[in-house]
């Protein structure tokens, strides 16, 4: 009883967010071809096609840290989720002017279309670092290659490596050029670096990731 009590005790003690919040921590290789982020709205409706006539494959909503129904999963429907700050981003797959097809379910690679009722939830990858990365920093993803902590002079794998990131304490993010970013280092040996690295791969592979708090 008094070990039940116990845990009970910690549970209550730790911070809900430890649970709850997500952000990409492994480099993933499964359906890495997406053209962004779109911002969910708390009652997600997703229907077979671009077309409120077609069915609707899915309906999802969330409040906090609960989504209904509860079986869905919150680190397979979004890619980043952010109860305490109500931000849940799903990956986009293919985009018209009204609609974005996106996946709800990251393990699975189910899909569905949702209406926009806003346009400035969409975001290219490119938008998204560029808000997100420039204002949070970047962190390397667990699994990068080695070649990833390289820093080049230019965006281009044959340039001169500059300096290698080891233990970084912050990489801050001063500029996207197409699958490079050019990134100043405050590194563990307090040697400013800085040069571009690629943070993603021809096919879509992330190596860095906004450290979004």
């Amino acid at each position: 009883m008094k070990k039940l009590i116990l845990i009970l005790a910690i549970m209550l003690l730790v911070p809900l967010k430890a649970f709850c919040d997500i952000v990409p921590e492994y480099v993933s290789i499964e359906y890495n071809k997406t053209l962004g982020l779109y911002q969910a709205p708390s009652e997600i409706v997703l229907f077979a096609e671009p077309d409120e006539s077609s069915n609707i494959v899915h309906s999802i909503s969330f409040i906090g840290s609960k989504i209904f129904p509860e079986e869905v999963k919150a680190d397979e429907l979004f890619v980043v989720y952010l109860p305490k700050k109500g931000l849940g981003l799903l990956a986009v797959t293919d985009e018209t002017e009204d609609w974005v097809e996106v996946l709800y379910n990251n393990k699975t690679g189910a899909k569905g279309w949702i209406k926009k009722d806003d346009p400035y939830r969409f975001m290219s990858w490119i938008m998204f670092y560029n808000m997100y990365g420039r204002k949070y920093g970047l962190k390397l993803l667990k699994e990068s290659p080695l070649s990833a902590k390289d820093l080049h002079s230019a965006t281009d794998e044959t340039s001169q490596v500059v300096g290698t990131i080891n233990v970084p304490q912050k990489i801050n993010l001063t500029a996207i050029r197409g699958n490079w970013a050019l990134v100043s280092v405050y590194d563990i040996d307090r040697v400013p670096k800085t040069g571009y690295v690629r943070w993603r791969t021809e096919t879509g592979v992330k190596y860095y990731f906004p450290a979004i708090k």
